[in-house]
Order: C-alpha cells, then structure tokens, then sequence
C-alpha cells in the first residue's frame, strides 16, 4: 500500500484547504513531519485514517475530538481526499463527516449536513477516474479488504505510536494479551475455550439430570404401585452408582408382576357383579311396566267421566256455531251498509261547512249555479295578470334606485379612505424597510453564537459528569477497600481452617477404618488405636465453604477494583473535556451565549414576517389606487342608468292607478278574486257528494232488510249481534274439536285388553326393585373400580417401566461425552494434568505470536544497540499473574553481562529503541497474518528526543534500511537535530487563522 496524495480542507486545525505530496515526499525513502506543538503533525496521520476507515485512531477518538476545523468560514465543509495505491488499483477515498452548514437561500440558521463517502478508481486506459461507491459500509469493507488490516491494526502497523509500546514493553502478562488479542484476532480460540466449557458444563447437567430422572422414576413407580409397594424392597443404589439403573429396572419388574396379579382378581369380581346387576335391572323393569298398564287404565276411566259431565256444555257451543254461520251471510250486505253511512255523514259534515262560507244569497244555490258564478270570476283574473307583472315591475325599479343610491354612499367612503390610506404610504414603507434590516442584522449575530453554543454546552456537561464522577470515584475506591479487606479476612480464614483440618487429618482418615479393610494410608487390615478428633476438628464441608466464601469475597474485590476503573477512565475524560472551570462558571456562560443567541434568533425570525408585511403592504397600495379608479368610473354609469330608471318608474305608475280600484294594489285585488272562485268551485263540490251519498244510503238499507230474511233473522241487528269474527269462531271450533278427539281416544284406550288384566293383577311396587338394583349397581361399581384402578396401576408401571428402560439407555452415550468433553475442556481451559504449562489455548496462541514478533524485532534491535540487546520470549508463570495469560512474558537478554533480565529495567533511550524495534516486528507479523499486503509507507510518532547522538544514528540506520525495495518512513517529531539528518520534510506551520503544511524537498 502506498500513499500518494492528501488533501484537507477545514479538518482539525487546518482551516483552509491544504494538500500533501507523499509523492514528492517519498522520493527520498525517509522523510521528517515537523511543527511545533498543537500545530497539527498528528493530525495529518488522523486524517489518514479517517480517509481510509472513516474515524480517527481509537485513543483520540475516545477523547471526543472534534473534527471540523474552528478556523474555517462556515459555508466551507470538512471533507478529505486520500489517493493511495493498494492490491494493484489506484483509488481515491472521499470522506465528509457529519457537520453543521448554514441554510441555503435567504433562511438563516444552520442544518446538520449527514457524513458522506465516495470511493473511485483510476482507469489507466481511458485515463478517467469511475465511481465505485458511496455507501459508508460498502467502502468500509473494500477498504479492509484491500489493505488486509482493520482500523486497530493499520494504527499499529502503519502509524506506530512508539508510547503504546514504550508501555507493552513494561506492561504485564494481561495487558500484553489484549493489544494481542485485538491485533492477530485470537477471539476464535477464546471462543472455543468457552464452547467446550459450555459443553462440558451442559454434558454434566445432562449425566446429573438423567441420574436424577431415573430415582425420580423409581419414586413415580413406587405411588403408582400403591400400599403393596412396601412388600417390595427399594433399591439402595444412589446417583452415580453404576448399579443404579439395573437396579431400578429390576424392582420396576417385580412391581408390574405383582400389579398384574390382582388385577386378574379384580376382574372375576367385576364379571359377579356385571351378572346380579343384570337379574335386578330385569326384575325393576317387569314392575314398572305392571306400574304403567295399571295407572293407564285408573286415567282412561277419570277421562270418561269427565266427558260425560260435559256433554250440554257441547250441545251449546254447536248452536251457537250454526247461528253464526247463518250471520256469515248477512256480513257483506252489513258491510256496505256501514260503508255507505260514513261517507253520507262525512258529505254532510262539508256541506256545512261550505254553507256556513257562502253570501246569504247563495247559501241554497244548487251545484250548477256555484260553477257559473265560478267561471265569471276566473275570467275576470285572467284580465289581472298583465297588471300584476306592471306592479312587479315598478317595485323592481324601487329596489334597484335604493340599490345605487347605496352603491354611490360606499364608492364615496371608499375613495375618501383610499385618500387617507396614500398619504401615510412614504412612512410606511420606510417603516418596513427599517424592519428588514434590523431581522438581517441579528441572523448574523444568531449564526455567530449558534457555533459558541454547542461547545459551551459539551464544557458544561462534561463539568457536571466530572463533579458526580468525582463523588463516585471516592465511593468506588472506598467499596474497593472494603472489598479487600473482606477478600483478606476470608483467605485468612479459610487457610486458617485448611491447616486446622490437615493437622487433625489422621482423625478424618480414622473414621473411614473398618475392622478386616486395608488402610489406605498403610495397608494394614487392624486398627489397634485409630485416631479421633480433638475439639474444634475442622471437616471438609467446612474448608469447602470457606474457600467458596474466598473466593466469592476475591470476585466481589475484582468487579470493585474494575469499576473503580471504569469511573477512573470516566472522569479523567470529563475533566480533559471540561478543564479547571467550576459547573457555576460555565453553567453561567453558557446561559449568557443561549440567551444571547435566542434573542438574536428571535429577531431574526421576524425576517419572512417583515419581508411579507413589506409585500403586504406594496399590494395593499396597488390595491388602493386601482380601487379609486374604479369608483370613479362606477359614479359616472350610475348617473345615466337612475334617469332611466325614472322615466320607466312614472309610466308604469299611471296604469297601476287605473287597474287596482279601490285595492290597495293589484296583488291584493287578484288574491281577493282567487279565493272566492276556490270557494265557489268547492262548494258546488260538496253540494254533488252530499246528493250522491245520500242515494247511496238508501240503497243499502234495502238490501241489507232482504239478506237478513233470506237467512233467517227477524230484523237486521238480530243478524249483526249474531256475527262473529275469525279468532272467535276459530275458538269455538278448537273448543268443539277437542271434545270429539278426546271422546275417540278414551274409547280407543276402553278397548285396550292388556291395561284391563293388569288392573285385575295386585298392585305394583318399584320401589322395592329400584332399592334392590341400586345395591347390585353399587357393588358392581366398587368391583368396577377396584379393576380400573388395578389395570391403571399395571399400565402406568409399564409405562413408567419403559421410560426407564429409555433413560437408562440414553444416559450410557451421555456419560461417555461427558468424560471426553470434560478432558477437552480441561485441557484447553489449562486445568487437566496433561497441560503441562498450565496454559488456556488463547494464552497458547498468543505466546507463539509474541514469539515471532520478539523474534522480528531482534533482528532490528541488534542493530540499533550495537548488538548487545535481544528480546526474548518467556512462557515461564510468575508470581501474581494468575492463570489467565499466562506464558505472555517479554525478557531482554544483555549481551554485556549475559543475564536475562525485565524489559521494565530499560533506561529512556533503550527503552525508545527496543519499543521501536518491537513495533516494526510487530509490523511484519501483523502484515503476514492479515494476509501479506506490501506496506511502502510507514510513520513512526515521537519518541527520539530520548536518544544520545551515537543511538540516534543507529536507528536513523535501521529506518533508512526500510527504504528497500521502494519503501518510504515518515519520522513525526519535534527534534531539532532530525532537521539536519533528514533532508525531506513536511513543516506542519502554526498561524493565527489555521495550521498551514509546507514541503522542503
């Protein structure tokens, strides 16, 4: 990989855009990064790798940095532009992150702008670039994959910060292994520590359920064998024996063969008492037939009875029928009678009122009178209808004269307000101008304090979480003190009680002698004078107890001491973030720039409002000029059509007079005229019903006097009072039917032999033979019983039987995993007895990557100490270190004295020279493991201030040898000494308005 070009623009400390050459800069092989403090050196680097990954290294990131430059113009954005050559392809990375720009247009204010990426590829042939991409994930990954490396990696390898391995050199076996950990990815060994522990623990609880599962069957088999379970001994044998499953099987067998037994017995006794249920349900159904036939006789003669005291009462209703069938043909003559004499009152009822209307003169008029009287006066209104159209007219013509006269009052108000309103118009618009002005002055001021806002903001936050932080860390680091002297007090105890069980261990081992069994310690079969326990013996149990009280109290230590950590870490960030100001102070300021900047952005919200009122304004001044102009020219056609108007109003006037007589108007004498020719025609109306209705009546009456002799009544109303409706006459014949069926049914049961022989027969008793039933039912149900819960007991021991039989056979595959698991286990996690080393597979595989990495640095190491330094790896546990890493150790050996002593033991310079060597064999390493990529630039950060003039040459020496094979080193430092050595340099200048890069090639 090598780097070409980079360009920056409002990045860090550069406000301005500024590019870097590393083209130009490579040509030497070995080029210098130089500036005074906070220009911007290790900014460049963190612009390599926010180009290539989109974030900067992990440790600055951490520490919030802030990306966009506080010297840029706000309308310029943050973006860089990486062009490098990786894997064969010439590629140009793009890359903005989120920001803040102004609004575009004349809006004021500021939006969040979203990060953006682009990834484009150099095509040699068409000498065009072509875009790959622009998604942020897409380019992540091609980049990863191209370089070989993640973003920890590449940190490590191409930006090698020389304080991190000042510091692994120093560090202990733990923190060697995470920076490992994180650069050669040993989470896949890590991973399957955990699998195979989580198998083993599974495999164990599996093994334990199944022993637990077959005494839990056992027990199950013994309530579902009932009360005889206790003929049958139980097996001995507890979890674990290997004797326990045959055991449970057997004595499962025994249980069913017992079972069975009486379940054979139970059911002869239930065949016995099937057969006298059967006897005794006959006989109750003889006696309740006998019952039946005897009560059914006793009802048919009470039925027979009743009829016979009610035959009068049926001789009646049969007359009555028949009268009303007569009647029935009386109805349709009665009914046009009735119809004929309510339409004859209804007509004389309207002839009165008619009568009661009419002028004297007219009150006995016949029909034909009343219709000419009629047609006289409808001739005379046909002669009022141009008369009325006249009056219509003249009252039109009124209405529209009220109607200009309003027209003309309103043109004449609105032309003296329209005057009125153009006068103060100057003053007005000055005013709005005025208004426009002041909101574009507080915008800017807005925009300025909204870019104070946001970091005002983080000071204060950051200030209030460094003010509780410090509380909490007091806290934390007063548990941890707790948690250590509870850790100290419980390891004391529990070594108090390991030495005062293994001082009377000779009484524990006593106990266990049995008269004729060989000691375990000598072998001899008799026992003269075994030990005994002495008071306070201490048992196992409780040396168990006190070493897990230990070892809970050494857990509760760890997670006190890694909070304290944690909030440590917290605060130390807080407080960088905040500095030495108090909450008050910057709480205070920040209000100051909120109250500052919500004025200023409330004055310049009134921006669209003024503008809007100005053009408000500017139309409502058209408005008024155009409306004048058009009153004045509505007033002129008003004058001739109100002439007009006159002249038509005086004609019409004269003829009005003539027409009305001595109405008030024309309408009233035409109304007048209709209602008396409605009058007329509805009286002649009624005075023609009134004559029909009455002919029709009499007609009635004469047919309805012949129907009712031709059926049979003396007069009409004996026929109406013999009538009955349909309900009624349907009632009478129910009434009439029901008493003939149920004469024809109690003849029918009369004849009925087998009811008459058993009336003759003694009286029936049921009773006796349901009493006599309910007993055989009851002894058949208990016998019943007795054998389903017999057969229920059987096949629940069978089943039970089979589930035991299936667990035992599914225990034997477990176990074995168990066994093979649990040695896997053991093994990798460093506790087995074949792990000579004691070491976990992580620890195992990093100690081989550390060996090759101590091995890489060697070879550069020699040189630059003139070779008396090696750097070796130890597998060796020291004390303290715990199990976790394990053979992680890093030694240098003297070639001065020939001893092998701590890396700590290093002075300032050696130390420089030895983390350097260990970061660039660490380079190589990390190169072959991520995949082999070629590395042509590199950059090493600080560190050569500590080296005399002799040392300084020597790694000068090795950085140049790294320029084979076209490989280019960027040295970032401050040495004023490096500036004679090297001859290409990149001067990272600081100025008032932004950092500033200049090439000396």
């Amino acid at each position: 990989m090598r780097l070409h070009s980079l360009l920056l623009t409002a990045f860090g400390p550069f406000g301005a855009t500024q590019k870097v050459d590393f083209d130009a800069l490579s040509s030497g092989g070995l080029f210098l990064l130089h500036g005074p403090t906070g220009a911007g050196k290790t900014s460049v680097l963190d612009a390599v790798c926010f180009a290539l990954y989109g974030s900067v290294p992990g440790a600055r990131e951490g520490r919030g940095l802030t990306l966009r430059s506080d010297h840029a113009p706000p309308g310029v954005l943050t973006e860089v532009v990486l062009e490098l050559t990786v894997g064969g392809r010439r590629l140009a990375v793009t890359r903005r992150p989120a920001q803040l720009r102004p609004k575009k247009g004349r809006r004021t204010g500021f939006v969040t702008e979203k990060a953006q990426s682009w990834l484009s590829e150099y095509d040699a042939q068409t000498g065009q670039w072509q875009a790959l991409s622009r998604s942020h994930q897409e380019i992540g990954e091609e980049i990863t994959q191209l370089v070989g490396m993640n973003r920890e990696q590449f940190c490590q390898v191409v930006l090698l910060p020389q304080g991190d391995f000042a510091r692994f050199l120093r560090a202990d076996a733990e923190a060697r292994g995470k920076l490992l950990g994180k650069l050669f990815d040993t989470r896949r060994f890590a991973a399957v520590e955990e699998r195979l522990a989580d198998l083993r623990r599974t495999a164990e609880q599996q093994v334990k359920a199944g022993d637990d599962k077959l005494l839990a069957l056992a027990e199950r088999t013994a309530e579902a064998a009932g009360p005889a379970a206790c003929d049958w001994p139980r097996p001995e044998e507890r979890p674990g024996d290997p004797g326990l499953a045959a055991s449970v099987l057997t004595w499962a067998a025994v249980a069913r063969s017992g079972a069975a037994e009486r379940r054979d017995i139970a059911a002869w006794a239930v065949a016995a008492a099937e057969s006298r249920q059967a006897a005794a349900r006959r006989a109750l159904e003889e006696q309740r037939e006998l019952d039946r036939l005897q009560e059914r006789y006793a009802d048919t003669r009470r039925r027979a009875d009743a009829l016979d005291a009610r035959r009068e009462e049926y001789e009646r209703w049969r007359a009555r029928q028949e009268r009303a069938r007569a009647a029935d043909r009386v109805a349709p003559a009665l009914a046009v009678r009735q119809a004929a004499d309510r339409e004859h009152r209804a007509a004389t009822r309207a002839y009165e009122d008619f009568r009661a209307q009419l002028p004297p003169a007219l009150t006995d008029a016949g029909a034909d009178q009343l219709a000419e009287r009629e047609r006289r006066i409808r001739q005379e209104l046909g002669g009022l209808d141009a008369a009325r159209r006249a009056e219509r007219r003249s009252a039109d013509i009124a209405a529209e004269r009220a109607a200009l006269d309003r027209e003309a009052r309103a043109d004449d108000e609105l032309r003296q307000d329209a005057d009125d309103w153009l006068a103060e118009w100057d003053s007005v618009r000055q005013q709005h101008q005025e208004r426009i002005e002041a909101a574009q002055e507080a915008a800017t001021r807005a925009g300025h304090l909204e870019s104070q806002l946001e970091p005002a903001r983080a000071r204060l936050d950051a200030a209030r979480r460094r003010d509780g932080l410090a509380e909490q860390v007091d806290l934390a680091a007063q548990e941890v003190q707790r948690a250590r002297t509870a850790a100290g007090d419980a390891r004391e105890r529990w070594l108090d009680l390991r030495e005062r069980r293994l001082s009377g261990i000779a009484a524990e081992l006593a106990a266990q002698l049995a008269d004729g069994e060989a000691c375990k310690v000598c072998g001899a079969t008799e026992h003269p004078a075994p030990a005994r326990a002495g008071t306070g013996h201490v048992d196992r149990t409780a040396e168990q107890e006190a070493e897990a009280g230990y070892g809970r109290a050494d857990e509760s230590r760890t997670r006190a001491e890694s909070a304290l950590s944690r909030l440590r870490e917290s605060f130390a960030a807080a407080q960088a973030a905040a500095g030495d100001a108090s909450v008050t102070e910057l709480a205070a300021h920040a209000h100051e720039v909120q109250r500052d900047h919500a004025t200023a952005h409330t004055r310049a919200g009134d921006m669209h409002a003024a503008r809007e009122a100005l053009d408000r304004a500017e139309g409502e001044y058209t408005r008024r000029l155009e409306a004048r102009e058009q009153a004045e020219r509505r007033g002129a056609a008003r004058t001739s059509h109100r002439e007009a108007l006159d002249r038509e109003l005086a004609a019409l006037a004269q003829e009005l007079m003539r027409v009305r007589g001595e109405a008030g108007s024309v309408e009233e004498r035409f109304v007048l005229l209709r209602h008396r020719a409605e009058l007329l025609a509805g009286a002649a109306e009624t005075v023609r019903a009134y004559e029909a209705t009455a002919q029709r009546l009499k007609e009635a009456d004469g047919a309805l006097a012949d129907a009712a002799f031709k059926a049979g009544f003396a007069t009409p109303q004996d026929a109406a009072d013999a009538l009955l409706d349909d309900v009624r006459q349907r009632e009478l014949q129910h009434r009439i039917d029901a008493w003939q069926s149920e004469r024809a049914a109690v003849a029918e049961r009369l004849r009925e032999t087998d009811a008459a022989g058993a009336a003759d027969r003694p009286a029936a008793d049921p009773q006796e033979a349901r009493a006599a039933l309910d007993a055989a039912e009851r002894a058949q149900r208990d016998a019943t019983s007795a054998y389903d819960s017999a057969r229920e007991r059987c096949a629940a021991l069978a089943r039970l039987a089979r589930q035991a039989e299936a667990e035992a056979r599914r225990l034997g595959p477990l176990r074995e995993e168990y066994e093979r698991v649990a040695r896997l286990a053991g093994l990798t996690a460093g506790t087995s007895a074949d792990n000579e080393r004691k070491m976990r597979l992580e620890s195992y595989v990093l100690a081989a990557r550390l060996e090759q990495v101590a091995a890489a640095a060697t070879a550069r190491l020699h040189r630059m100490s003139d070779g008396r330094y090696t750097l070796v790896h130890s597998d060796e546990r020291t004390a303290g270190s715990g199990t976790r890493r394990a053979g992680l150790g890093l030694h240098v050996v003297d070639s001065w004295t020939g001893r092998e002593r701590d890396t700590a033991t290093l002075s300032g310079g050696e130390t420089f020279f030895a983390s350097l060597a260990l970061a660039l064999g660490l380079a190589d390493v990390v190169t072959d493991e991520a995949g082999g990529v070629r590395l042509d630039t590199l950059f090493i950060d600080e560190g050569f201030g500590s080296l005399d003039e002799a040392t300084l040459d020597e790694v000068i020496d090795v950085l140049d040898a790294l320029r084979e094979r076209n490989r280019s080193v960027g040295i970032v430092s401050h040495v004023a000494d490096l500036r004679q050595r090297i001859g290409t340099r990149l001067e990272v200048v600081k100025q008032r308005h932004g950092s500033a890069v200049r090439h000396h090639l």
